[in-house]
């Protein structure tokens, strides 16, 4: 009878063992099915991790070719024009007539000015004959006044003879608008029939010399960049007639300052002052004329070196601009991953990409780009 009580309760240990260890091993798997089924309706998120090196910025702007020389040229007189031999865009060599003026008016002043000289010399003529009877009177005041008379009438005559000249000089120069250099015409305001109307009659640019783009620029990216007097760059240009644009070669020839850019200046809004500079660019080309359309576009890597983070792991909310780090924390079952926000600065930034300043984020770091729910600092995230 103890034998088979004893057997009965060893018996019923051993049920009790494995009822508990089956009780136990249904508790487990409840626990991690209920972590699974939890962890599957975490957001679930794809990161990245941030980059070290120089982030590529571009300067882009354009402007229309100038002649670095150029002579507006019009007439010193106010003549009418009499007659146009040129045409804007045309090539022309130095010397070559350009615009001729109808000088009547000048031929007239100049005939009158020499019947004034001939009057002028019939009169000395006549002091001569003063001059000859006064001898012959030996009236010696009529003498000594009459010899007066004649030297201020040779002067007179001198004076008069200079002016002639002078006119027949300005006539012959005035009547004829020439090239003072090989060159092409980019303006022309000369009508025929009409007299100047405080425009340039002609505006000839000297082609040797080349053609120059001006562009604005930020200052402080321009340094961060290293861009620099006598790099040669790339330029689109669009010539007339032709719908593709031609890439030429340019060379930087300046860099000055320029007037700074406001921004913010609407009411209320704080503004901020952002230095600017010229980017003037020379181009020589045989086929340019001027007037074209060109543009730029500078692409280079900063100087400096930086963390990068794509653009769409940033965001901003009124502290400023953060992103989500991926923080792995110990947890009951195993480790779970956390996001953190993390506060940044940056220092440049492209369409792409931007370089941080933060002492929080490290090269092995995972950084939230995407989240398929929206996120707040601690929330438990799932990876993809």
């Amino acid at each position: 009878m103890e034998l088979g009580k004893g057997a009965v309760d060893q018996r019923r240990k051993r049920i009790l063992q494995f009822v508990f260890m089956g009780f136990m091993g249904l508790l487990l798997l409840f626990t991690l099915f209920s972590n699974t089924l939890q962890s599957l309706t975490l957001p679930k998120v794809t990161t990245e991790q941030p980059k070290n090196g120089g982030i590529a910025l571009s300067i882009e702007g354009s402007g229309m070719l100038q002649p670095i020389a150029e002579a507006k040229l019009s007439s010193s007189t106010d003549w009418e024009v009499q007659q146009v031999l040129v045409k804007e865009g045309e090539r022309v060599k130095k010397g070559q007539k350009l615009i001729t003026y109808d000088n009547s008016s000048a031929r007239q002043e100049i005939e009158l000015e020499v019947t004034n000289l001939e009057k002028q010399r019939i009169e000395q003529q006549n002091l001569q004959d003063q001059f000859i009877q006064s001898s012959i009177e030996e009236d010696e005041f009529k003498l000594r006044s009459a010899k007066r008379e004649i030297e201020k009438g040779k002067l007179d005559i001198a004076a008069q003879e200079r002016k002639i000249n002078e006119m027949k000089v300005r006539l012959s120069k005035d009547q004829v608008l020439t090239a003072p250099f090989d060159g092409i015409v980019t303006k022309l305001n000369a009508v025929e029939g009409l007299a100047s109307a405080g425009e340039p009659d002609v505006i000839v640019s000297n082609s040797s010399q080349g053609y120059r783009l001006e562009v604005g620029a930020d200052a402080k990216r321009l340094s961060s960049i290293g861009i620099s007097i006598g790099e040669r760059i790339e330029v689109e240009v669009h010539a007339d007639k032709v719908q593709q644009a031609i890439v030429m070669d340019g060379v930087i020839e300046e860099i000055p300052h320029a007037e700074p850019l406001i921004e913010g200046a609407s009411e209320g809004a704080e503004t901020i002052t952002v230095p600017q500079k010229m980017i003037r660019i020379k181009l020589l080309d045989a086929k340019l004329k001027g007037g074209e359309q060109a543009r730029i576009n500078i692409e280079k890597s900063l100087l400096d070196q930086g963390l990068l983070v794509s653009n769409e792991a940033i965001h901003q909310d009124r502290e400023g601009m953060y992103v989500f780090v991926v923080e792995e924390q110990p947890g009951a079952l195993g480790n779970v991953f956390v996001a953190r926000k993390v506060n940044i600065t940056y220092s440049e930034r492209n369409d792409k990409e931007t370089m941080i300043q933060t002492d929080s984020i490290y090269e092995q770091d995972k950084i939230i780009l995407k989240s398929s729910e929206p996120l707040q600092d601690g929330n438990r995230v799932r990876l993809e």
